[in-house]
């Protein structure tokens, strides 16, 4: 039986520049036999006089505009894990990936998280270092897609977060070799007991292919959603040396930001 229910959506854009962003997915009618069709499933988002316009933005700063929206999300009490992003990352060739992380830091440099440089997304950020994040906050009809190249962070930064983590998440970073195969689960238990007993009494030493990526921006933008699917779309584009003077319907931010009004 196929589901095809709300998920997060991969495309390749100019170059090996991937972008994700979170869609509705429905079925069609089809004659194959268990196809399941959710053509009906709809949700009530916003009404028009809960437009997201431009004069409500709380800040011309992408990153505080950012912070406002990832407060509301962790004050909201619908939302278990507002600080959960589907990170997407390409091959070389531009084949995609995709993949829910945490984000675990946010500033004016850029967004942080961790993960083991080993992995599958570690290995496609190695060969192209573009990526995309997308937070969807279903209670509040929102989500938020940002693009930008990605950097390693400083190791005393690693070393710093590994050892702020929980132990046991210490050792589970420490036994697995992510993404790689395994036999089974037992392998993983067995691993687990090995390393808590030799650690018992010492301190977890952080794995080298263990680490911190930031995502700087260059593209923020900010979605809400409308009953009527005339969504209102905000996105703000760092300007860069070699752009183009700015278009007529730009307007400028700070700090080097522009942003704009999509059509939905």
């Amino acid at each position: 039986m196929t589901f095809l229910l709300r998920r997060a959506v991969w495309a390749r854009g100019a170059g090996a520049y991937p972008f994700c962003r979170f869609i509705f997915l429905y079925s069609v009618h089809s004659s194959v036999a268990g196809t399941m069709d959710l053509g009906s499933m709809r949700k009530k988002y916003r009404e028009d006089q809960e437009a997201f316009e431009e004069n409500q933005l709380a800040s011309l700063d992408p990153i505080k505009q950012f912070t406002t929206w990832l407060q509301e999300a962790i004050d909201c009490p619908s939302i278990g894990e507002a600080n959960a992003m589907c990170l997407a990352t390409s091959t070389r060739d531009g084949k995609p990936s995709a993949r829910i992380v945490l984000l675990k830091g946010v500033g004016q440099e850029g967004f942080r998280f961790f993960t083991n440089y080993d992995s599958r997304k570690g290995k496609e950020l190695a060969f192209n270092p573009w990526a995309s994040i997308a937070f969807y906050w279903e209670p509040l009809n929102r989500q938020v897609r940002i693009e930008g190249q990605v950097e390693k962070v400083s190791e005393e930064e690693s070393e710093h977060y590994f050892h702020s983590r929980p132990k046991c998440s210490q050792i589970g970073a420490a036994v697995s070799r992510q993404s790689e195969v395994i036999p089974d689960r037992e392998y993983l238990r067995k691993r687990k007991i090995e390393l808590e007993q030799l650690y018992q009494n010492k301190e977890i030493p952080k794995p080298e292919s263990w680490g911190g990526y930031t995502l700087k921006p260059d593209v923020i933008e900010f979605w809400q959603g409308q009953t009527n699917r005339l969504h209102d779309r905000i996105v703000f584009r760092r300007l860069q040396e070699e752009d183009a003077p700015p278009e007529p319907m730009m307007h400028c931010a700070e700090g080097g930001w522009v942003y704009q009004r999509l059509s939905p």
